[in-house]
């Protein structure tokens, strides 16, 4: 059993419910009430439910990856985990940064969640 993984793989388990609970009445609610046209409302609710799909999923690949018998895709899956969340990470540093906020690293806070995964997986991958 590779410990980083598990550990990386919970914690996952724990983005993703932040995500989903405080996603949906953080970002979901105010989106959908918002008068956005109704396609690029819908086409970024699903993206919202993409997301949580492929958090839970790499989650649940991350427990597995843990426990399962260490194999020869074992490493090449887990350091694709870990530079997905470095992507999801990045993508919300870019995006917060280039805005132009007071404070900018505590109004986007996703990366402080998503980069821990990252290191912990990229820990067990190594």
């Amino acid at each position: 059993m590779n410990g980083w993984l598990l550990a990386a793989g919970i914690t996952a388990f724990g983005v993703a419910a932040a995500h989903i609970v405080g996603g949906h009445r953080d970002v979901v609610l105010p989106l959908l009430s918002c008068g956005l046209a109704d396609e690029p409302k819908r086409v970024l609710h699903a993206v919202w439910h993409m997301v949580s799909v492929d958090l839970v999923l790499s989650a649940a690949a991350l427990v597995y990856l843990a426990l399962a018998d260490d194999t020869s895709a074992t490493g090449l899956m887990a350091w694709f985990v870990a530079v997905h969340f470095v992507a999801y990470a990045v993508a919300f540093l870019v995006v917060t940064l280039s805005v132009g906020w007071p404070k900018p690293l505590l109004r986007l806070p996703q990366w402080i969640l998503l980069l821990p995964v990252a290191v912990l997986t990229a820990v067990g991958a190594a």
